[in-house]
């Protein structure tokens, strides 16, 4: 059975990863009795996450048509005789409207149905919750037919907690065993003492250079020894690694790369001009001197005001002259300012003044993005740390769709997966978790470290199930 990407606006996309089956239907019976039998609804509902009973639903209420789902056998029938195209294309609106989310587009997403009896849509991807339209006809069926919760949450929260005691009782057998070996090392020594000290008391008629002699054999003897329970200690030894929070925080501390640094300390760098300017200002006890120390002060919080309005207008002049997205590229590599400097001057040369539309001029200009983040891992991690500075400039309405503008850099190729992961892990580390964009970025990351998992079940059991109903059809 041929495979087809989820959405019309993605059809034309080779690498899209949501899948679902083409429809098939046959017309059955004659006359007043005639219907139109959707053969693979069940597949199709399933690459969709959704109960095959809504689409069939959503076509006899678009078709003013009776229509009905029998759960045991999977048979979806529709009254009339209807074309495969125009079913599809009533299929593709149920998409629109009750998959596919409002905000980035993605079709993985939850219908939820709140306390006032209203339905949404959650999206694993981006966080953003979608409100239905509840004047349509099939709202009223999902309200009285409530989607299953997902299952296994429970198994899994019980899952983690056995796995914790058996972490503990491992942990707490291994320091019982530590402590007996330590205390048959203590007994050991005392023994090997005293055959020492009869065995230099039978030596005792032995001449003077005799005598001399066993001292520094017996000397020789217990540097072996000792050399001897170094090696066993360190064989007894289990080397454990610390997995406390503050132990993490500490090595992730100092793995931190100069970029991530600048990312952490991003707060940091904004409030020491605002103390120099004021010191300035202390200095000087009338308002016209504060003016003067803000534009004519030789203190260094003005002079990183001034690179970066210098990199802004050069990033605006070469944008103003049209130029291409390699030019563009050349253009920021003969810059002077470090690569985080120019990578913040061109957010604030493209995105200046955007508001509630970011991330659609995120998707309009990711091809000049697309040429800043060319290069090393580490261009990449300059664009992402650029980003949590510019929304710290800017409203809060960036802030809101902070993650739909990471999800279009991801699907655009712009950014990588593990460098976004990182790049997250690394700013939590950082004592960030309480600002708002970690907290709106959050849902896509976890996104997007189950996505592949999720989206190779679901082509697996579509697999399943077509082999399943090829074998039936032959026998």
């Amino acid at each position: 059975m041929a495979l087809q990407n989820i959405g019309a606006a993605n059809s034309d996309d080779a690498f899209y990863r949501y899948k679902m089956p083409k429809m098939i239907t046959k017309i059955e019976g004659r006359g007043n009795g005639i219907k139109t039998n959707v053969v693979n609804m069940v597949d199709i509902a399933k690459a969709l996450a959704r109960p095959a009973s809504y689409t069939t639903k959503y076509f006899g209420c678009e078709l003013g048509a009776q229509s009905k789902f029998d759960e045991k056998t999977g048979i979806s029938l529709v009254n009339g005789a209807h074309d495969t195209a125009k079913l599809a294309g009533l299929l593709e609106n149920f998409i629109k409207k009750y998959v596919q989310c409002y905000g980035c587009g993605n079709p993985e997403t939850e219908i939820v149905i709140t306390k006032t009896q209203m339905i949404t849509l959650k999206c694993a991807a981006c966080g953003y919750v979608s409100d239905v339209d509840m004047r349509d006809k099939l709202t009223t069926f999902i309200i009285k037919n409530p989607p299953e919760t997902k299952k296994g949450s429970k198994d899994k929260k019980a899952m983690r907690k056995a796995e914790k005691e058996r972490l503990k009782e491992g942990q707490a057998a291994d320091e019982e065993q530590k402590k007996l070996k330590k205390e048959l090392k203590k007994k050991a020594p005392s023994k090997e003492a005293a055959s020492k000290g009869t065995s230099t008391k039978k030596k005792g008629n032995a001449s003077d250079e005799d005598r001399t002699s066993p001292t520094h054999s017996q000397a020789d003897e217990n540097e072996a020894a000792n050399d001897n329970d170094d090696d066993d200690d360190d064989d007894d030894i289990q080397w454990q690694t610390d997995t406390s929070l503050e132990a993490a925080r500490q090595r992730i501390q100092e793995q931190l790369s100069t970029v991530t640094a600048e990312m952490v300390m991003l707060t940091a760098t904004e409030e020491k001009p605002k103390a120099k300017k004021i010191e300035v200002a202390g200095k000087n006890s009338t308002p016209e001197a504060e003016s003067k120390s803000d534009h004519k002060g030789g203190e260094n919080g003005t002079a990183i005001e001034s690179t970066q309005e210098r990199l802004v207008k050069e990033i605006r002049g070469s944008l103003k002259k049209g130029c291409t997205v390699s030019q563009l590229h050349s253009t920021l590599g003969s810059l002077s300012g470090t690569p985080q400097e120019v990578m913040n001057a061109l957010f604030e040369a493209l995105f200046e003044g955007v508001g509630k539309g970011f991330a659609k001029e995120v998707a309009k200009k990711k091809n000049y993005l697309t040429a800043a983040a060319a290069g090393d891992d580490g261009s990449q991690m300059h664009l992402l740390c650029a980003l949590v500075n510019f929304c710290g400039k800017a409203s809060s309405e960036v802030v809101k769709v902070v993650a739909v503008a990471l999800k279009t850099l991801y699907d655009s190729d712009v950014l990588e997966e593990e460098i976004i992961v990182q790049w997250y892990q690394e700013g939590l580390a950082g004592g960030n978790k309480n600002s708002q964009v970690w907290k709106n970025v959050k849902p896509f990351i976890e996104w997007l470290q189950s996505a592949e998992s999720e989206s190779e079940e679901v082509i697996r059991d579509i697999a399943e199930s077509n082999l399943r109903s090829y074998w039936i059809g032959i026998f």
